[in-house]
């Protein structure tokens, strides 16, 4: 029997008899046994042996009162640290063992551990996540300082890695006052070890080491442990939801249905009845629509059909939006038909309350036992512009594209879609999930992993209904194609009935984040994010690291841009003297010499042309954010219409020719910027002086493989570019190389 086993064996033992949690030596006993460098300590019973042990361990010791139902010691005053003499050890011991009264239980001596620094390590259950590992600065200040970092167990090298580099105070990992280094090494055995334990042994709720305190030679130390117990058959932090898996392939078939049935279908503007069948139309769907009204007649100049047992044939997608009543009994029909999918619009279920709830559970079932897949319910529909395929509550009809967009809020996913037909940004699919009865989030994800046509998730989620399939999906999908998430409701903090440090420092929040930063998911704050990122990684190669070279048209931007570098986690390095050498031959004497480069607003149309390259071609840089000399013909047209107001000598003509070649210079650099990007592998990202109705945010040439990507300001640039960086340095450290 392998070690793990018999210490799941000690633990199931101990749940069988009734023991709720494991005090500090028993605690400890099992961390030794997983290889935990726990300290040395004596248990005893009786005061006239205190000294004894005292003497064994050496002075100055550290006094422990052990008492049954008294998990935190210090606050009970069953903890003396520092001891030095007989006398002031046993009258500690008579005041403990007094507080304790009829729960106690033992002493423990132990010698006392000099370092300046203190952590804490730990594990917690969450009901949605499992198993979450915890580090942190420790000691008394522990929940104060909150300066944690969480992942969920099995932790792997990366993983250990990431914990110790994210802490916010790793600065007291390395050398601090005169004491060593931590030894990482066996930092990152304690936390493999806990999480060890936490996958062998489900019983355990949660474990707490605090402190771990550092040796001034840089060994880690546990003094202290707690591990508190639970019988999993019945305990609401064990993940017990089972989830029916779909069929990707079948999810997959109901994007290209080749007949559609609008079941519910309105001649009155402005009703979904209308809406859905309308985009439908002017989307330009190639196969068969059916409009399905029980009061027959004609919509839009069309025939209706009272009841889909009339039309004549299979149908592949029914769209729905009857009352939420009606649904169940539409089930036979479809069944009939061959429905492959279901996408319910209609809403009041879940939602609503227990009755919405039952009665989706109820068309779920029959849905399911039907071999019907059900999009929503509450959804606002789909698309697939890669078949013509616009059926969802916007009139927009985005270009067919890489970027496949999944929403459990159609109104954003569908402003997003409307904002992604504006500025030419192509759409791989869309859907909102709506309360996902019976296809989730996950389930998306699982479907998209394969797609060819897929390179870049986008996803705005509000909760997840088996976080630990979520993260799962997740860290898959991440390793062939980026995975952008916004997430609502993310300052909402749970609170958790924690028994433990470590317990107390869980929340929903947390979890979840630490959940989506070890599957590689990046994360944004708002909206637009979601479009720029899906922009940049469906436009751009990826950058091998985080160095930006920053060319501008005026210095005022690049300051902007090199502080947001910075705060963002890029790199802007010193140019070196071989590149300003090399610029000093187009550029004036009076430029900036230095990264960023300001080309001091000269008019000359090819000085951006030569700079842009020379950056490009300086192995010191990954990437590069050009600024302001794309736009300038919006500026320069506004003071051409001042002129022609003003200047009788000026001719409409004049300014005319003026500004036709002007526009030829901008979109001959557009073209160009895109030219390098294909020629040097780096991804080129623009700023644009000022936006129009003609600007956009993508620009397409058919014969180049990449395109230009220009944002109206410096922030959305930088955001977008270490939205990059992060997802290369996370496929770096799982070994993944793009």
């Amino acid at each position: 029997m392998t070690q793990l086993k018999k210490i799941a064996a000690t633990i199931n033992n101990a749940i069988k008899n009734g023991i709720q949690s494991l005090n500090e030596d028993r605690a400890k006993k099992i961390l030794k046994q997983l290889g935990l460098p726990v300290v040395q300590e004596i248990r005893l019973e009786a005061i006239e042996d205190i000294h004894g042990a005292a003497q064994t361990v050496g002075y100055p010791v550290v006094l422990k009162g052990i008492a049954k139902q008294m998990l935190h010691k210090t606050e009970a005053g069953m903890v003396e640290v520092g001891i030095t003499h007989e006398a002031h050890l046993k009258e500690a011991a008579q005041k403990m063992k007094s507080r304790a009264g009829d729960s106690f239980d033992a002493f423990l001596i132990q010698p006392l551990i000099q370092g300046k620094r203190e952590f804490t390590a730990g594990m917690f259950k969450d009901p949605q996540f499992g198993p979450v590992i915890m580090f942190g600065v420790g000691g008394v200040l522990t929940e104060a300082l909150k300066d944690i970092v969480l992942r969920l167990a099995p932790l792997s090298d990366a993983d250990l890695d990431d914990m110790l580099n994210n802490l916010r105070s790793k600065a007291l990992l390395g050398s601090f006052r005169g004491e060593a280094a931590v030894n990482r090494t066996t930092l990152k055995s304690v936390l493999r070890g806990l999480s060890d334990i936490a996958m062998a042994c489900p019983g355990i709720r949660e474990i707490d080491i605090n402190p771990l305190i550092i040796s001034p030679d840089g060994s880690p130390v546990a003094v202290d442990g707690l591990m508190i117990l639970e019988n999993c058959e019945n305990c609401e932090n064990c993940d017990t939801h089972v989830h029916q898996k779909i069929d990707s392939k079948g999810l997959y078939t109901t994007f290209y249905p080749k007949t559609i049935a609008f079941i519910g279908a309105s001649a009155v503007p402005g009703k979904w009845g209308h809406i859905l069948p309308t985009n439908a139309y002017a989307g330009g769907f190639k196969g068969e629509i059916f409009l399905i009204n029980p009061k027959g007649g004609t919509i839009m100049g069309r025939d209706v059909y009272k009841t889909i047992d009339d039309i004549k044939g299979d149908v592949d997608l029914a769209v729905v939006t009857v009352p939420a009543s009606r649904v169940i009994d539409l089930i036979p029909a479809l069944e009939k038909k061959h429905v492959k999918g279901m996408v319910l619009i209609t809403s009041g279920f879940r939602e609503v309350g227990y009755q919405g709830r039952q009665l989706e559970d109820q068309i779920m079932a029959a849905a399911e036992k039907a071999g019907i897949l059900v999009i929503g319910p509450n959804t606002m529909g789909l698309c697939n512009p890669h078949a013509s395929l616009y059926v969802c509550g916007a009139n927009a009809h985005p270009l067919p594209g890489s970027t496949a967009l999944v929403s459990q809020s159609g109104n954003l996913g569908t402003q997003l879609l409307a904002f992604a037909e504006q500025q030419g940004i192509g759409i791989r699919v869309f859907v909102g999930s709506g309360n996902e009865a019976m296809i989730t989030i996950e389930d998306y994800m699982q479907a998209l992993e394969p797609d060819d046509l897929t390179r870049t998730v986008v996803l705005y989620i509000e909760s997840v209904k088996d976080g630990r399939r979520f993260f799962e999906s997740a860290s898959r999908l991440s390793k062939t194609k980026p995975v952008v998430m916004l997430k609502g409701g993310r300052t909402q903090v749970g609170e958790k009935a924690a028994s433990s440090h470590t317990g107390a420092m869980a929340s929903d929040a947390g979890v979840f984040n630490a959940a989506c930063t070890q599957a590689g998911i990046i994360q944004v704050e708002q909206p637009m994010e979601l479009l720029d990122m899906s922009t940049v990684f469906s436009s751009l190669p990826m950058p091998k690291g985080g160095r930006v070279a920053i060319m501008t048209l005026g210095g005022g931007w690049g300051v902007v841009t090199t502080d947001l570098c910075a705060e963002y986690g890029l790199g802007v390095p010193k140019l070196s003297k071989e590149i300003i050498e090399r610029l000093n031959n187009c550029l004036p004497d009076f430029w900036s010499h230095d990264n960023p480069v300001d080309i001091v607003g000269e008019g000359d149309p090819e000085i951006p042309k030569i700079c842009l390259e020379e950056l490009l071609k300086w192995d010191g840089c990954d990437a590069v954010i050009h600024l302001g000399i794309h736009g300038r013909r919006i500026l320069v047209n506004a003071m051409a219409k001042a002129v022609l107001k003003t200047d009788p000598d000026i001719t409409k003509e004049t300014t005319d020719l003026f500004m036709a070649g002007l526009r030829k210079n901008e979109d001959d650099y557009t073209r160009y910027t895109v030219e390098m990007t294909q020629k040097y592998k780096k991804p080129v990202v623009g700023v644009s002086l000022l936006t129009d109705e003609l600007s956009r945010t993508l620009y397409r040439y058919d014969d180049l493989d990449y395109k230009g990507v220009f944002f109206p300001s410096p922030e959305r640039a930088v955001k977008a570019l270490a939205g990059m960086v992060r997802y290369r340095k996370w496929l770096d450290s799982t070994g993944i190389h793009k």
